[in-house]
């Protein structure tokens, strides 16, 4: 099987599903293949199941997806300072590979956006950690050594990309913002490269 980083995330808006696809631009740009993946939405009521294959976008992610993967890049919404829901959801079925240890020792790194400049990117950022930490995997933020890191007026963290959609999710994501996602996906590229 060909070595792939997993961009997988969750999103509402589309914001999100953007920054995944920046992301896999930069791990494309150093050779490395890559699969984009999401999870399906999660209603309180369960009144008919999810389709399998979603009607439009990037697929759902399988625990296949998951286990294969040679690194992850995990990306959610902000959620009152959280990771949205649905990702959470995911993660928590995740426990057969935390079972057989197939995450160990794998390069990961996270993303988020939210509506505002203070709406809990970095608290989001942090509550995406403890599942990886527990799955034994390494975790991976932005360095200073991109200028765009301390230049940015909108997102970015040394934690992990990060995008300020705007109260009506209608900020498209900066220069600045884009340059972090992609750097993001190349150095989580090149380290995964390194471990095989």
């Amino acid at each position: 099987m060909q070595p792939y980083i997993l961009v997988l995330y969750y999103s509402k808006y589309g914001s999100t599903k953007e920054m995944a696809h920046f992301i896999a631009n930069g791990v494309e740009s150093t050779g490395m293949a890559v699969k984009i993946r999401t999870v399906p939405n999660i209603s309180t009521v369960v009144k008919q199941a999810e389709a399998s294959i979603p009607d439009e976008g990037d697929i759902y992610c399988t625990l296949d997806d998951l286990a294969h993967c040679s690194g992850l890049a995990l990306g959610s919404p902000t959620r009152f300072g959280n990771m949205a829901s649905e990702m959470k959801y995911f993660l928590d079925q995740t426990t057969s590979l935390w079972l057989s240890g197939a995450l160990h020792n794998k390069p990961a790194c996270i993303f988020t956006s939210s509506g505002s400049m203070h709406g809990g990117q970095e608290s989001t950022l942090l509550t995406m950690l403890p599942p990886l930490f527990h799955h034994g995997m390494m975790i991976m933020g932005l360095t200073n050594a991109t200028p765009a890191l301390s230049n940015t007026k909108t997102g970015g963290t040394p934690y992990g990309a990060s995008h300020v959609s705007g109260a009506r999710h209608d900020q498209t994501i900066s220069q600045d913002e884009r340059t972090l996602c992609e750097e993001q996906g190349k150095r989580l590229a090149e380290v995964a490269l390194k471990l095989l």
